[in-house]
């Protein structure tokens, strides 16, 4: 079997940014989605999130994209990398990274100014609702936004070569 494309970006020099993982195009109409990965830690080198800070980013991160005025009709998909080094985006059309790192800055200030019941986080709205950690979520929001958004360059938007 082929490799997957995500597969192939060398986890032991990729760092925290906004990346292009890739496009794809539906063959039948050429509609395009573009998958972003919002990478918050450096693989292999910093610790993942916990579990329970992902799954809070996860509901707070798509509940904000999806209420978004100008980008909820082409949200497709937000939620977590099995890793849980990032989340993956996925967007209706060509984007670029520069073009949606200020949404996703906007998305992850409001994880991190977030005050409230986490939305979706009932028994009867999620699976597994107790497993939420709003500080956890706040922390990571704020370390990816201070430490990656805020002053975001090139280096960060691009996936490195090797």
């Amino acid at each position: 079997m082929e490799k997957i494309a995500s597969f192939t970006v060398n986890h032991l020099t990729l760092e925290p940014g906004v990346y292009v993982s890739r496009m794809d195009a539906d063959p039948a109409t050429g509609a395009v989605v573009t998958t972003f990965d919002l990478r918050l830690t450096a693989p292999n080198r910093e610790p993942v999130m916990d579990t329970a800070a992902v799954h809070a980013i996860e509901h707070l991160g798509a509940t904000y994209l999806r209420n978004s005025p100008d980008w909820r009709e082409r949200v497709v998909y937000f939620g977590p990398m099995g890793c849980r080094t990032g989340f993956y985006l996925i967007l209706f059309g060509e984007h670029t990274s520069a073009e949606v790192a200020p949404l996703v800055r906007e998305t992850f200030e409001f994880v991190r100014d977030f005050e409230g019941e986490i939305p979706g986080a009932r028994p009867e709205e999620c699976g597994n609702w107790h497993d939420a950690d709003l500080a956890q979520a706040k922390w990571w929001a704020r370390r990816y936004v201070t430490n990656t958004l805020e002053n975001i360059d090139e280096a960060h938007l691009v996936y490195p070569e090797d």
